[in-house]
């Protein structure tokens, strides 16, 4: 038997309505049938369609304020019956079920009413019954009944009926009862994360947008990124966005957002190597460059606010991957895009959400964002001598950066500028010695500078070996069993200590 099927009848019953207009036309110039409820019905006839309303069709009126309009074998049994089979034929005939051959509807706007702050009884009232049920029962069915359950399918669905004047295929069918399904599983989520009151007693996450990558971390990996992107960012010139542009694009925003001073950062492998605030945007680009010239080299920059002209002439004089930024000049653009592969964005959103997923053991993990920052009432000082000139400054610039960092991490600031960081060191100790010996090669003198820490000191030995090397002015979270051992030699070399009570790792 042919899989290809011919639309007859169409089940109409939408929400929303914009866009629907041409979808109606269509079906009406092809002769297809209609069948509709309230508001929906009355849309159809104004365009000058007929359209026969379901109570006709069921005997029963819309009851329970609209609940159950659609709710009736003659309606689901026109749906899910078996074309094929003789005996499923056969009962239609004799309770007079007429077949549906497609069904076009939409849900309440559940996740909407969420958002909006509305109370419990209207939230509940949004979830819906009918739809949900008549998407379930077509797209099962897809053998025989076109499912269209999302606004976002009447594109496809008018590409169809123009390409194929009212049939279908299987593989056509399919295509919508799959779409139809992701519908149903992203509503059924949403409704019951907000039931949990999102605490996560099962895990349960759905996205509908899907953008499939070049590859994965490595080139024989598969990469796809489940989110909106564009609904963050406005890609204004260069290629296609990977995967690890994406991780490194996720680190430099999250970083920058810490920040309300004018600031660039220079990102790689998603850590900062570079990052200054300044007066202007070319200061703060010429600063964090100092801090890791040859590690700049096709890294990641980000500024939260506009590139200007002198910036941009400056920051084309390397070669980097991707600039984020709020907005640019003409002229600032005019230079960034002379290399056709550079990848400039407008962040129009900042992050959102406040929850972590990683994929790991066959299983989830899942973890609250750390959205904790210090300020200076947060900061607890623990030492004789007292924060002195811009120290206290750079302490909390540099408790941001160190949280950014990966673990274990140092962070060696002056002057609101990055001088050298250690990261993703199995000891807190080589993180430091590897600070240390870049800001060195860098030209850094690191007398007055401040050390920022991720996680407490086990041990004397990072204030001593920073205190040797001119540190003044140490912050970290505190919390080890030695914590008086270390407080101790910052009191007998003249270091100022505070202290957070907030560990920052990052792995």
């Amino acid at each position: 038997m042919s899989s290809e099927k011919k639309i007859k009848t169409a089940l109409v019953s939408v929400y929303h309505k914009d866009g629907l207009d041409e979808i109606l036309k269509k079906l009406n110039n092809q002769g297809i049938r209609f069948l509709s409820t309230g508001g929906t019905k009355n849309f159809i006839e104004s365009l000058g369609f007929e359209c026969e309303a379901v109570e006709d069709v069921t005997g029963y009126p819309s009851i329970l304020g609209g609940r159950v309009k659609t709710l009736h074998s003659k309606i689901f049994g026109g749906i899910l019956c078996r074309r094929e089979m003789p005996e499923d034929m056969k009962q239609i005939k004799a309770y007079d079920i007429r077949e549906i051959d497609l069904v076009v509807v939409d849900l309440y706007p559940f996740e909407d009413t969420v958002a909006s702050g509305a109370p419990e009884q209207d939230i509940i009232e949004k979830i819906d019954i009918g739809g949900i049920s008549l998407i379930r029962a077509a797209a099962k069915n897809f053998k025989d009944v076109i499912i269209v359950a999302s606004k976002k399918q009447y594109e496809p669905l008018l590409n169809l009926l123009n390409a194929k004047k009212g049939s279908s295929d299987i593989e056509d069918r399919k295509f919508f009862a799959k779409e139809a399904f992701a519908v149903s599983s992203s509503y059924d989520t949403a409704i019951f994360n907000y039931m949990d009151n999102y605490e996560g007693t099962s895990f349960r996450f759905a996205e509908d947008n899907a953008m499939h990558l070049r590859y994965g971390e490595n080139p024989h990996q598969k990469g796809t990124f489940y989110g909106d992107f564009n609904a963050m960012f406005e890609q204004l010139h260069g290629r296609e966005i990977s995967y690890n542009n994406l991780l490194d694009i996720e680190a430099a925003v999250s970083l920058i957002s810490e920040f309300d001073d004018t600031t660039v950062a220079i990102l790689k492998h998603n850590n900062a190597c570079g990052i200054a605030s300044r007066p202007t945007v070319v200061e703060a680009w010429n600063d964090a460059l100092a801090g890791d010239p040859v590690s700049a080299y096709g890294g990641i920059i980000v500024s939260n606010k506009k590139i200007d002209k002198a910036a941009a002439e400056e920051i084309n004089k390397i070669f980097f991957e991707i600039i984020i930024a709020p907005e640019y000049d003409k002229e600032a653009l005019d230079i960034l895009e002379q290399k056709k592969n550079r990848i400039i964005l407008v962040q129009k959103q900042t992050l959102t959400g406040n929850k972590q997923f990683r994929s790991l053991l066959n299983g989830v993990l899942a973890q609250d964002k750390d959205l904790s920052i210090q300020t200076e009432s947060d900061l607890k000082l623990v030492t004789e001598r007292t924060l002195q000139g811009s120290e206290l400054e750079d302490l909390l610039f540099a408790n941001k950066l160190v949280k950014h960092t990966k673990s274990n991490a140092i962070i060696l600031i002056k002057n609101k500028q990055l001088c050298a960081g250690g990261t993703g060191q199995t000891s807190r100790v080589d993180a430091l010695r590897q600070a240390i010996e870049k800001a060195h090669s860098f030209g850094f003198n690191l007398d007055g500078a401040v050390m920022a820490s991720d996680a407490f000191f086990p041990f004397p030995d990072c204030v001593e070996i920073a205190g040797k090397e001119g540190i003044t002015a140490v912050i970290q979270p505190g919390g080890s069993v030695r914590d008086d051992l270390t407080i101790e030699y910052c009191n007998e070399h003249n270091i100022s200590m505070v202290i957070t009570g907030i560990r920052h790792f990052k792995h």
